[in-house]
């Protein structure tokens, strides 16, 4: 017994090392400072690199004999296996070779992360300016495999190029001392003059370094790129020579299933169609109409039900996160200690920005977990869902879960710290009808917020794979959503484009609802009037993130258990 568990907690703490190194960046975020100095590595070689050795961990992981492991070493091994096989996966679809993203690209995230830095100790700060001399590097390796992409046809969409540059355009306009990179925290034990003199050559690295490698960037994009991209009607993964692999990779990686695009097409489809009654429903009591039309007009154009201001965006979230503090007690045993705060998305990035995403707390506790909130263009912003965005991005959805996993112990550090969209965004949408269980919702208005997100992530479905598997064009995609939910317009164009860029991510939120809901149902049902809702929570929560088969093993283990 020793003997394999031995070899399981070796073969983990070299995974999650190796994982460090390959994502430095993150595992700054994290407090890990391992790795502070350096920057991501996009070569071709880096990829092939990182795919041998995801391979071996696989490997080495299948290999472990599981009838002498615990029930808890068993997760480890099966999370490990499946986590390194899926990763090496999407490596394998070499994405760098037409990743261009005006949502989620490297240009936006790493100076939206810098000033989350946790940059606490004079050695973190200077490791830090080597690692800003190394970001020009990234940028070079980021359009070689961009011609290597246009050498094999496989090319980015011509929107997300043209947004990316115009992205460019505003990030170089912007003042350099304004610049966020430069934003960076103080270390607590620097004096005025010592941060001075530090921020002072940050600034140098951002004026010769980083500023000319997005300049250079954007010319390969307008000169190279933009002439061999894709054109809206080509905007889907089938359009690439091997579309239909890359793509069925990404549907196994995000949802964790075997499931074939036709068959989440469907699962879409009936979901979106199960909605209306629930529409209809709320629709009369609050808009006085049961007309699905007229809701969605309503609930999309009617200026009533947007904010005035970005202040009121901003208030109505924390109010909505507080209430979230004071339930949880009720519906779960274990607690975050980190705290949850709400942050802007930075101006530079908010105009192609989703309506907000979560950025976890640093481990080491320097740092909060952040909900990111898109406040631009208040009036554009809807009251009604403003509650179910905070309670799935913050309690009870991404903080409580991903800070309850932070914070375990007895097991391995990439448990921690592993994210499985499928079981992560299938939370988050959970917890969106979970917190009216809780009773969190303001009122009725409120609650058609969990209607028009749940009706836009099963509209997801559909037009995930109806671009990617079925070759919908752009607009095909968008006119989908804007006829099948109530969500603004401006936001459907940004979420068709981040699909666009992102394939198969969008899918893990609808198929990890179901999956959870059909579980939770199946241990109400077997366990009548010893079901607990508390110990079910503490079940899916209190391993860390898992794929869903293993969840479903977990939650029979637990239903064992308390029969």
């Amino acid at each position: 017994m020793a003997e394999a568990s031995d070899a399981l907690a070796d073969l983990a703490a070299r995974y999650w090392d190796h994982l460090a190194a390959l994502h430095p960046t993150a595992a700054l975020l994290r407090g890990d400072h391992r790795f502070d100095d350096r920057i991501e590595d996009l070569s071709r070689a880096a990829e092939d690199d990182a795919i041998a050795a995801l391979d071996e961990f696989a490997a080495a992981a299948e290999a472990i004999d599981t009838d002498t492991l615990t029930a808890d070493e068993q997760v480890t091994r099966a999370v490990l296996a499946h986590e390194a096989d899926a990763q090496a996966d999407e490596l394998r679809s070499r994405y760098a070779e037409f990743d261009v993203n005006p949502v989620l690209g490297f240009h936006l995230d790493l100076p939206s992360e810098a000033p989350q830095f946790p940059i606490t100790e004079p050695e973190h700060a200077e490791a830090l300016v080597a690692k800003y001399r190394a970001i020009g590097g990234l940028f070079d390796d980021a359009v070689k495999r961009l011609r290597q992409g246009i050498a094999r046809h496989r090319t980015p969409p011509q929107v997300a190029v043209e947004k990316v540059v115009a992205q460019i355009d505003d990030y170089l306009a912007t003042p350099l001392d304004d610049d966020l990179y430069l934003q960076v925290r103080r270390p607590d034990v620097f004096d005025d003059a010592r941060f001075a003199a530090w921020r002072e050559r940050l600034r140098r690295q951002v004026e010769t370094k980083i500023r000319p490698a997005y300049l250079r960037y954007r010319e390969a994009l307008v000169d190279e790129v933009l002439p061999e991209a894709r054109p809206p009607e080509r905007s889907g993964m089938v359009w690439l020579p091997d579309g239909e692999e890359v793509y069925a990779r990404a549907i196994a990686r995000h949802t964790t299933l075997d499931i074939t695009p036709l068959e989440v097409h469907q699962i879409g489809l009936a979901a979106i169609d199960h909605l209306a009654a629930e529409y209809r429903e709320l629709g009369g009591r609050v808009l006085g109409t049961t007309d699905l039309n007229e809701i969605f007009v309503r609930l999309r154009d009617d200026p009533a039900l947007r904010f005035p201001d970005s202040a009121t965006v901003r208030a109505q979230a924390e109010r909505a996160l507080a209430r979230a503090r004071e339930a949880i007690p009720a519906w779960f045993g274990r607690l975050p200690q980190a705290d949850c705060v709400v942050v802007d998305i930075p101006a530079v990035a908010a105009r192609d920005a989703t309506l907000a995403y979560y950025l976890p707390p640093a481990a080491d506790g320097s740092r909060p977990g952040s909900y990111y909130l898109n406040v631009a263009e208040p009036t554009t912003r809807t009251v009604y869902e403003s509650e179910a965005l905070a309670y799935h991005e913050s309690i009870p959805g991404h903080h409580l879960q991903i800070a309850v996993a932070q914070e375990l112990t007895g097991i391995p550090e990439f448990r921690r710290h592993a994210w499985i969209t499928a079981y992560g965004e299938g939370w988050g949408l959970y917890a969106e009808r979970l917190a009216d269980e809780m009773g969190l919702y303001s009122g009725d208005l409120e609650r058609l917020g969990i209607l028009s997100f749940d009706s836009w992530r099963a509209g997801r479905l559909v037009v995930d794979t109806g671009l990617h598997a079925l070759g919908w064009s752009r607009q095909e995609a968008i006119d989908y959503l804007l006829d099948n939910t109530p969500q603004a317009a401006n936001n459907m164009v940004n979420e068709v484009e981040r699909y666009i860029g992102w394939p198969g991510q969008a899918l893990a939120y609808k198929i990890g609802q179901r999956e959870i809901l059909r579980l939770r149902e199946e241990a109400r049902s077997a366990l009548g009037n010893r079901f607990d809702i508390k110990g079910f929570h503490d079940t899916v929560l209190c391993t860390g993130p898992v794929p869903l088969p293993v969840l479903g093993d977990l939650v029979r283990r637990w239903m064992a258990g308390a029969g």
